[in-house]
C-alpha cells in the first residue's frame, strides 16, 4: 500500500440515512466510516467477502489492490467495496448488501 504524505480530507455520507462523515484519501472508506460512528456491514476487510458492497452514487474512488472484487460489469456500474476503496473526491455510499 503506498503511503499518502498529504491525505486529503473528503465529505462522504451514507444513505439512506446522508450520514456524513469525513473520508480520508489515505485509508479505505469503510475505515473512514468506522470512525464517524458509522456501523457500516462488514466482515473480511480485504475485499473478497462483499459483506459491505455498495453503491457508489457520486464521486470516485481508487484501489491499491488489483483486483477488489468486484466484475468489470459491476465497477461500469458504480458498484465499490469500501473497505478496499480509497476516495479520491466527495462520495456518496448507498449500501447494497444482498
Amino acid at each position: 500500500m503506498s503511503v499518502d504524505k498529504n491525505p486529503t480530507i473528503f465529505t462522504g455520507f451514507a444513505e439512506p440515512d446522508a450520514r456524513q462523515f469525513d473520508a480520508w484519501s489515505h485509508q479505505p472508506l469503510l475505515m473512514s466510516m468506522e470512525q464517524g460512528g458509522i456501523d457500516w456491514p462488514s466482515s473480511c476487510r480485504n475485499g473478497t467477502c462483499r459483506t459491505c458492497f455498495s453503491k457508489l452514487e457520486s464521486g470516485q474512488v481508487r484501489y491499491e489492490i488489483e483486483w477488489p472484487g468486484l466484475s468489470a460489469e459491476e465497477k461500469e456500474d458504480g458498484y465499490v467495496l469500501p473497505c478496499v476503496a480509497y476516495p479520491c473526491s466527495d462520495v456518496r455510499l448507498d449500501y447494497a448488501g444482498f
